[in-house]
């Protein structure tokens, strides 16, 4: 049964629907969110930093979406963060720029793909093949276990439990997505996951209400080989300034693959790394009977082979105060060949993971010589590398684990509250654990003086956490973490070569004597359970393999840099960062399975899926040049091909490299770079809290690496996950929503309202399916009370706002306003939401019902500012609240262009010639403008010339043009590109139609005293607005209604057309 809620009637939210597809089709006519930098012909201006100040922008990303599927309500909780402050900062009269593209790089896509492939094989291109017994659910994947390096930042829960789906096989999986058996035969070829996906993305995000900019969109991988280009380029730089490396590395690694397996490899394990221990050699002098007995069965000689028990261990440095060697009765263990007439005792898993770290003679050969259970060797006698107390025993110990480390545990009860406890108890309970009571050590050596709990830190914690027992896992667990973080922070050596020595000091220069004695060696394996997509438990190997060198001092001081002038808007964002900075190191940089950009000095790797799209923000600003669609087959503002886009060329646009080689005309490449400079810095990046430990923080090594301080990141939003109904989302149990489902059964919306009242920190928010519905029901009340008060105006209280509640209601809509406005600057969407609608709405209900009638001045004042107030989050019905006037939006446009061409020609006017200025500053003058009602006839061929190679996609075809000018080509090209510019960020119709959307003469009557501002010299005191029919000698003067002769002559009036007055200042004669 669905755990997701049922609307019984769907009346309201229909009409809210309505609403919301007339403005989405309106804002895709008009190129809303078509956002660019200001032209050199709006501002001359080369100064990235000067053009912001006089033009402000924001540009915001999030993480581009993985393509093996549609969107679901946690992709919609991130992208709403976009959203809101896209939206928020367009009311703030900036340039807000939200593009998104779609990932596709790394091994899901190929992945699955594959296995459909041999599904396909071997059920049928119908499937019909499949067992019908054959349907049973996986079983669901453990949590995964807890980190032992308790420093480490690492998101609570992985994204991949959300990716596991109810059906066994891929087939079953892409059925769940709404495809047929017919459909999903075709996603055994991986292109057209890439085909299928990013249409449906766009879709789904457009139906949101989404204010993107999708000229900008592209796809990953060679699918589009101008962002394959920019791949290239980012690598290579990364290779030149000494970031990227070649040699032995430790990496999970997928044995059934054969390769690195990256986060984005995984089935479940996201965010795991290798966990490095030291591997202490215990020789077992003398084994116990029932153990002697198990070697003689196999054949084993124990007298010229020596055998180790390998404990894994954190910490070298207590290795003086062994007391025994702990195994488990439970588990059974392996005696496994590690070189010529020497044998490790281990659990298969661990010899695993050893076999691929050059620790054994042959790589991959984990097969064990002989099989033992861990309660045959209790009692075995042991010499233990380092330790002061001798004739040491082996014991057992109940809580060790055959999936964590090597299933062997030296004793260190000085230092370990567990070691110390079992101790305790085994001593308190030998015959229970059939052992000799003699075999228990129960002197404790002093190895670490701390300055919280003494010299026997475990006995201290034991006793202060009141630890009863080896079973008080939780309080282990505390002791265990505190024992740690002060002994290596806080602890100073009290025996052997580095006595008095803090222990942070000490620790490496142990650890690596020991090693360098033979008693010890490195020993990987992941630091949690990992999953393959090809479903393999991973390992860890040591790779030789390229590998990006996060971690190093230099850089890492650099990302710490960046961190420290970056908005986190959370302290829990930057402690995490912190903490990934502290121990992130090297990352294996290239693959040989999937989909990804060929490493350029290495065509036979791939680059990974985290090392592509660290950067990629830096390409949204320029893919509008380059291509109009996500794949680049189709050339974008300009004719460039993507083998034109050399290193030298984004050197060009990124780095200001002006020597290079390139055919691309070098306008073109100037207004490339100049809309890169304009929009960047990135202002915000929002993604999941579980990408800080990779993606996020590569994105802060990569920009501080390859670009100037300027370009740094200036902030990051990370999100917690989205719960739905309070509850997790899965598939199995019904409770998942994709974004389209949420917007098909709620709306844009009351969705959108919904997601901005789930939360806004890092812990995990809720998306409640009742608090949607019921927006549904507050968004079509307040829209009927809106119109009933328009339709009843004339009943409401006009004159003087004189009653206490007329001022306290007005006041408090002021204060409202403010409090909301501070809320979304914060990005505190749930609180500026209380604000600006539930608090709004109270304060609305409380004045309607302590007043008599209404006045008509607040009343009408509520409904603006309650549309204002909702517009970052639900801007259909903010729009529908206050229609929008495409005329006077024209008009803003024109009175800031006719500003801006005022000051030119002041400019003009005031330079000397001959020795003296057309105008004298020190006079009143008069601004003359020139209306022309009509265009010249010439115009006409051009603007249907413009329009066939336009609707021939051939514009852009220079080639064609000039055949069809001619010899007209001084007159025709200026107003061609004119057109061509305009095409660039209107709708055709309105730039072929040409008829101005409001009366020209009448607002320039109106706006005066705002033109006559535009001057910084001369003083305006007389405006003339003459309306002329172009070509025309007789003109009308609009400000007193005579006829005059137009006498000036020149380009003033000839280039005088409708919407472009001819502009004349003179001084008052």
């Amino acid at each position: 049964m669905s755990a997701t809620i049922k609307l019984e009637k769907t009346d309201r939210r229909d009409t809210l629907v309505e609403i919301e597809k007339k403005y989405q089709q309106f804002w895709a006519e008009n190129k809303f969110f078509d956002v660019d930098a200001p032209s050199l012909a709006e501002d001359p201006e080369e100064d990235g930093e000067k053009l912001r100040e006089s033009h402000p922008k924001y540009f915001a990303t999030m993480a581009y979406p993985y393509m093996n599927g549609v969107l679901h309500a946690g992709h919609s909780f991130t992208l709403s963060k976009v959203e809101f402050a896209t939206g928020f900062e367009r009311m703030n009269g900036k340039r807000a720029l939200f593009p998104l593209g779609f990932h596709c790089t790394g091994m899901p896509i190929k992945s699955s793909a594959d296995k459909i492939k041999r599904e396909i094989e071997q059920f049928g291109a119908d499937f019909s093949g499949v067992p019908a017994d054959d349907g049973e659910e996986p079983e669901a994947p453990k949590e995964q276990a807890k980190k032992d390096d308790p420093t480490k930042f690492t998101a609570k829960k992985s994204k991949a439990a959300a990716k596991q789906g109810r059906g066994k096989y891929q087939f079953e999986i892409m059925m769940q997505l709404g495809l047929t058996k017919e459909e999903v035969a075709a996603f055994a070829d991986p292109q057209h996951w890439l085909a299928h996906f990013p249409p449906l993305v766009q879709k789904d995000v457009t139906a949101f209400g989404g204010r993107v900019d999708w000229r900008r969109s592209m796809v990953t991988t060679p699918a589009n080989p101008y962002y394959d280009a920019f791949v290239r380029w980012q690598i290579n730089r990364l290779k030149d300034v000494g970031k990227i490396k070649f040699g032995e590395r430790y990496t999970i690694y997928s044995e059934k693959d054969g390769q690195a397996c990256l986060d984005h490899d995984r089935s479940s394990g996201e965010g795991v790394n290798p966990q490095e221990y030291v591997g202490i050699k215990i020789e077992v002098t003398e084994f116990a009977p029932e153990a002697q007995q198990v070697f003689a069965e196999h054949n084993f000689d124990l007298t010229t082979n020596k055998v180790y028990l390998v404990a894994a261990t954190l910490r070298p440095e207590t290795m003086f105060g062994q007391s025994c060697c702990f195994v488990s009765p439970k588990i059974d263990y392996g005696v496994f060949k590690a070189a010529e007439g020497s044998y490790y005792i281990t659990t298969e898993r661990a010899f695993k993971n050893m076999c691929y770290q050059k620790l054994t003679p042959v790589r991959g050969d984990y097969s064990a010589t002989l099989k033992i259970n861990g309660s045959k060797i209790v009692g075995s006698k042991i010499n233990p590398p380092a330790a002061l107390l001798k004739d040491l025993r082996v014991l057992p110990m109940d809580t060790i684990l055959a999936n964590k480390g090597t299933g062997v545990v030296t004793c260190v009860p000085s230092d370990s509250p567990d070691d110390y406890i079992t101790t305790k108890d085994l001593a308190n309970k030998p015959e229970y654990y059939k052992i000799e009571k003699d075999w228990v050590k129960t002197d404790i050596v002093a190895i670490i003086q701390t300055e919280k709990f003494g010299d026997k830190c475990a006995e201290f914690l034991v006793n202060d956490l009141k630890i009863q027992s080896p079973k008080d896992a939780v309080q282990l667990a505390k002791a265990k973490e505190l024992a740690y973080k002060e002994g290596f922070y806080n602890g100073t050596m009290l025996i052997g070569k580095y006595k008095g020595e803090k222990v942070e000091l000490a620790k490496p220069k142990v650890k690596a004597d020991m090693i360098a004695a033979g008693e010890a060696f490195v020993y990987n394996e992941p630091e949690g359970p990992v999953m393959s997509r090809s479903g393999d438990e991973c390992i860890v190997s040591l790779e030789d393999q390229w590998y990006i060198d996060y971690g190093e001092e230099s850089w890492k001081n650099q990302a710490l840099e960046c961190l420290a002038s970056m908005e986190t808007f959370t302290k829990e964002t930057r402690n995490g960062f912190e903490s990934v900075l502290d121990w992130l190191k090297n990352w294996a940089l290239t693959r040989t399975y999937g989909l990804g950009t060929k490493c350029p000095w290495d065509e036979s790797q791939l680059i990974e899926s985290l090392s592509d799209s660290t950067i990629y923000m830096a390409y949204y600003t320029i893919a509008r040049f380059l291509h109009s669609d996500y794949y680049g087959k189709t050339s974008g503002k300009f004719d460039i091909k993507p083998e034109q886009l050399t290193d030298e060329v984004f050197d060009y646009i990124f780095a200001r490299r002006d020597d290079i080689k390139t055919d691309i005309p070098a306008e073109q490449l100037k207004e490339i770079r100049r809309e890169f400079e304009y929009f960047y810095p990135l202002d915000v990046r929002v993604s999941g809290k579980d990408l800080i430990p990779n993606h996020l923080t590569f994105f802060i090594y990569t920009h501080v690496a390859l670009f100037p301080k300027k370009f740094w990141p200036k902030g990051i939003r990370a999100n917690g996950h989205l719960m739905l109904n309070n509850a997790k989302m899965a598939k199995s149990t019904g409770n998942f929503l994709t974004l389209q489902q949420i917007v098909e059964k709620f709306g844009a919306d009351a969705s959108r309202i919904a997601l901005a009242d789930a939360g806004d920190s890092v812990e995990d928010a809720n998306f409640d399916e009742s608090n949607a519905n019921a927006a549904i029901l507050r968004l079509t009340t307040l829209k009927e009370w809106c119109e009933e008060i328009k339709a009843t105006q004339d009943t409401l209280r006009t004159g003087e706002l004189d009653s206490f509640f007329d001022q306290a209601f007005d006041n408090e809509m002021n204060n409202l306003v403010e409090q909301t406005y501070e809320q979304y600057s914060a990005t505190n969407y749930k609180s500026a939401l209380k604000f600006g609608l539930f608090d709004f709405q109270g304060a609305r209900d409380y004045y309607r019902d302590s007043v008599d009638t209404m006045h008509k001045d607040l009343v009408f004042k509520y409904i603006e500012l309650q549309a204002l107030l909702l517009a970052p989050v639900a801007p259909h019905f903010a729009e529908a609240s206050k229609p929008i006037s495409q005329g006077l939006l024209d008009s803003l446009d024109y009175v800031k262009e006719l500003a801006r061409s005022v000051r030119e020609a002041e400019s003009v006017v005031l330079k000397s010639k001959k020795g003296k200025a057309e105008v004298d500053a020190s006079k009143p003058a008069v601004l003359t403008l020139l209306v022309s009602t009509s265009f010249p006839e010439w115009q006409d061929e051009y603007i249907e010339l413009v329009r066939q190679l336009f609707e021939s996609q051939t514009l852009s075809d220079n080639k064609v043009i000039k055949e069809k000018v001619g010899k007209d080509m001084k007159r025709a090209m200026p107003f061609i590109n004119f057109l061509k510019q305009r095409l660039a960020k209107e709708d055709p119709k309105t730039v072929f139609n040409r008829k101005l959307t409001f009366d020209e003469g009448d607002l320039l009557q109106k706006v005066f005293d705002n033109i006559k501002k535009s001057t910084t010299t001369i003083k305006i005191d007389k405006l003339q607005v003459i309306s002329f029919p172009y070509g025309s000698k007789q003109g009308l003067d609009l400000t007193t209604g005579q006829e005059v002769e137009i006498t000036a002559t020149g380009k003033v009036v000839d280039a005088s057309v409708p919407g472009q007055p001819g502009i004349l200042i003179k001084n008052v004669e």
